[in-house]
């Protein structure tokens, strides 16, 4: 078992490594050689830079997964009190090396334990579509690390669909006299209205749970070429969130089906677009053993039943649930508030206390695993 001052400083020298998306491989590095120290037969890093370790051998085959990756900017790192701060503290490196930590101290003989520490998250989710694209990869259960705080489990992720839209007017004129040209900026809001109007008309009118809403965001805009001309141009970056109780694709032909009619009723204007990401909404078995052994470690630990929640983000346990197909949760200490901000911090006693809920869901799941396996067949 490592001392809570070992756990407090491998989680300091993770956050020192600076690790934006696409910059991991330092912290990669870092993380093999620890791997091996804390008694890990294997420690790999494969082609994109994710590091995979795996300790002991048998059934089940539990893969435990997280991020280097974070947001850029700077968050000076540091200790004041029960908190330490720094990029990464809570999303996603408290949960990271929790998982480690909780990994090292499961006897051997209680399973595999595939430990996968991937890049991107917080980009186009490079790491982790390698990382299931890996024939060998055959887990029976997967435990994805984000902050959902100490007492949460985060069962459902919406899908998202990341468009980049171009309105095009063939033509451009000098500012001094617009009238001799259409404008590409007034026509994508023209557009961009329209798409609103749509998501509006579609969304179900008996619910205000906001995990079962479609969400859309305008989220990058661009257009013309020098302040004195009108814009030929226009381009924008349109995020779409997707339901559960939604598909990407049915989503995606009503989109289409709307920028249609929105083209025919524009004269002198051509719209294209093509999707840059498309993940599927997914939402865990709360049924499942993999859940169970959660809830229990948790109330062993914090004597409160967890909350299981839905949450209106996106993330790697999408991929990793609907490719793979088995039991699929989030869980990790941190406050979800606190990431992507200039004060982002854990508070330290709940990633101690992260360290021992993984560590006993880990033998529950495999109590579980084994009863499930004994247990006889209904007919």
């Amino acid at each position: 078992m490592v001392s809570p001052n070992y756990a407090i400083e491998l989680l300091k020298n993770t956050l020192d490594i600076y690790t934006p998306s696409r910059s991991e491989s330092q912290l990669a590095n870092y993380l093999k050689n620890i791997c091996m120290d804390l008694g890990f037969e294997q420690a790999n890093i494969d082609s994109v830079g994710n590091m995979v370790a795996v300790r002991g051998n048998g059934e089940p085959i539990i893969l435990l997964c997280g991020h280097m990756d974070t947001v850029p900017g700077i968050v000076p790192v540091r200790q004041e009190g029960d908190y330490m701060y720094g990029r990464g503290a809570s999303d996603a490196k408290a949960p990271l090396v929790s998982m480690l930590l909780a990994a090292a101290d499961v006897p051997k003989q209680a399973g595999t334990i595939v430990f996968a520490a991937v890049v991107d998250e917080e980009g186009n989710a490079t790491g982790i579509k390698n990382l299931v694209k890996d024939a060998s990869l055959k887990p029976h259960y997967a435990i994805f690390g984000e902050p959902s705080g100490i007492e949460n489990i985060t069962i459902s992720y919406k899908g998202r669909l990341e468009i980049r839209l171009m309105c095009d007017v063939d033509n451009s004129a000098h500012a001094s006299a617009p009238w001799l040209a259409m404008n590409a900026i007034d026509e994508a809001y023209v557009v961009w209205n329209s798409l609103k109007n749509m998501f509006k008309e579609i969304e179900p009118k008996v619910t205000q749970n906001k995990a079962d809403q479609i969400s859309y965001s305008l989220t990058e805009i661009s257009g013309g070429t020098s302040h004195n001309v009108t814009p030929q141009k226009c381009r924008m970056t349109i995020d779409i969130r997707i339901p559960t109780i939604k598909t990407c694709d049915g989503v995606l032909s009503i989109f289409d089906e709307h920028i249609t009619r929105i083209q025919n009723n524009l004269n002198g204007v051509r719209i294209r677009y093509r999707v840059e990401d498309k993940t599927e909404p997914f939402e865990a078995n709360i049924s499942s053993p993999l859940v169970r052994a959660l809830v229990l470690s948790i109330l062993d630990q914090r004597k409160k039943r967890p909350l299981l929640l839905r949450k209106t983000g996106t993330g790697d346990m999408n991929i990793l649930g609907n490719v793979l197909n088995i039991p699929v949760v989030t869980y990790g200490p941190g406050d979800p508030h606190s990431s992507h901000t200039t004060d982002e911090r854990v508070y330290i006693p709940d990633y101690l206390d992260g360290i021992e809920v993984y560590k006993n869901a880990l033998l529950h799941m495999v109590r579980l695993h084994k009863n499930l396996k004994t247990k006889p067949l209904d007919h």
